[in-house]
């Protein structure tokens, strides 16, 4: 089977984490299409657009530091499994569905959680995962 990674794509992702852990959010307008749109599920949120997204990340508190896991990427999809720490407590295990029109991400849908400890009725069988 031939290998469908799409290197080019899984680079546009890289600098999108790069750019958001070096505080440099123009960098942004390069890596979307302007008509881009960025879900978030669980707060039933859609930023639709360019200004919009500058808007939000323009007007965050305190941008994450994100620490990547993985990156798996097929044709247009890239799924980046991360961390997300804005410097609190907490750090949150997160899930990016990246999808791409051509050399830009068209779309990003976004899943975090924070840790919670897991429950005792498992453990018969389950393993405790390396962090």
């Amino acid at each position: 089977m031939a290998d469908s990674r799409n290197p080019g794509h899984e680079a546009v992702v890289e600098r999108l984490i790069a750019c958001i852990n070096d505080r440099d959010i123009s960098v942004m307008d390069e890596l979307f299409h302007e008509d881009a749109v960025m879900d978030w599920p669980q707060s039933g949120e859609r930023v639709v657009g360019g200004e919009n997204r500058r808007g939000v990340y323009g007007a965050f508190p305190q941008l994450p530091t994100i620490t990547p896991r993985r990156l798996l990427s097929a044709g247009d999809l890239v799924v980046a499994e991360a961390s997300l720490d804005y410097g609190g407590s907490a750090v949150y295990a997160t899930v990016f569905i990246f999808e791409f029109r051509g050399d830009r991400i068209a779309r990003e849908t976004a899943y975090w959680s924070e840790p919670f400890e897991p429950p005792a009725w498992r453990a018969a069988w389950v393993e405790v995962a390396p962090s």
